[in-house]
């Protein structure tokens, strides 16, 4: 009987170490889900926010990018309007009084984390003090913030464009519309006979090939020989050339100047002026003999068989020289 008392009450107590260790591990299980684990030891502290711009429970904490906590829970005060955020911090960094908590978005597609920015010098923050807050914009904030300038610009941009297009349907009547049409046709069917142009020139271009490539290869010939000739000028000593030029132009015009100056034979003849008087009349006086030769030849050819004598010379009768 005593046996079997102690084996009952040995399975009584092994039923309610049972039971106890289950609601210990439902009010553990429980306190996790909540955001809280009871096996760990935490400092709990808080910071206040205006706006916590998408914070949620058990967001992570970090300090210079590692996570030292989590956010705990995140409660509205009824009076002040602010929104008071309760973090567990599991370090043993020292972190001071005047460190600031700020709220800031990891990637554009993630949820809002809390950072640590520690202070340097101060008191250390105890358990249930409080953070100084901040709140530092995103990424897709920031371009939003960047973007609010250029959305002015943009709708005054379309505002602009709206008042162009009503005056140019202002413009465009019926009438102009009409000619618009019109034109459009004429380009098309200009652009058709340009193809049809450009069509035959190729077919011309096709039918003459062989002539074609004949003269661009007699062109290529005479450019060999243009570049021959001008291998050949490039050869020939200008310089000299031309200083034998300047020689030469030098004795002509000394040559000129000793005739203008009437030196020499040819100077005297060109500038002696009673010459020219002497040979202007001995042409004058040639010219009568030559006309009395002419008219009366037997005053100097006389031949005479009978032995006449000659006839007395008789001037003429009128000189036909001045």
């Amino acid at each position: 009987m005593q046996k079997k008392e102690v084996l009952k009450v040995s399975k009584e107590v092994k039923t309610a170490i049972l039971v106890i260790a289950s609601i210990l591990l439902f009010i553990w299980g429980y306190s996790y889900l909540k955001g809280r684990d009871l096996l760990v030891k935490y400092k709990t502290l808080f910071v206040e926010y205006e706006n916590v711009e998408g914070l949620a429970k058990s967001a992570p904490v970090t300090i210079n990018g590692l996570v030292v906590g989590k956010v705990s829970n995140i409660t509205l005060d009824n009076t002040t309007a602010k929104i008071k955020v309760e973090i567990q911090i599991n370090s043993d960094f020292p972190i001071r009084k005047n460190s600031v908590a700020e709220i800031y978005a990891p990637s554009p597609i993630g949820g809002k984390e809390i950072a640590i920015i520690p202070s340097k010098s101060g008191p250390e923050i105890e358990d249930g003090g409080f953070f100084v807050s901040s709140s530092k914009l995103g990424l897709t904030d920031e371009l939003a913030k960047q973007m609010e300038p250029l959305k002015d610009k943009i709708t005054k941009l379309l505002d602009n464009a709206n008042v162009m297009f009503e005056n140019i349907n202002q413009v465009l009547d019926a009438k102009s519309k009409d000619n618009l049409r019109k034109s459009l046709a004429d380009l098309s069917t200009t652009v058709a006979q340009f193809k049809s142009v450009a069509s035959d020139v190729n077919s011309i271009v096709a039918q003459n090939k062989p002539k074609l490539n004949a003269t661009f290869s007699n062109f290529e010939k005479t450019s060999t020989n243009l570049s021959k000739i001008s291998d050949s000028i490039s050869k020939v000593n200008f310089a000299a050339t031309v200083q034998s030029l300047q020689k030469t132009l030098s004795h002509v015009n000394g040559m000129m100047a000793t005739i203008e100056s009437g030196k020499g034979t040819m100077g005297k003849i060109m500038n002696d002026e009673a010459l020219y008087l002497n040979l202007n009349k001995t042409s004058k006086e040639l010219e009568l003999l030559l006309q009395d030769l002419r008219l009366n030849p037997t005053r100097y050819i006389n031949v005479s068989l009978f032995g006449k004598k000659n006839k007395p010379y008789a001037a003429p009768a009128k000189d036909t020289i001045k």
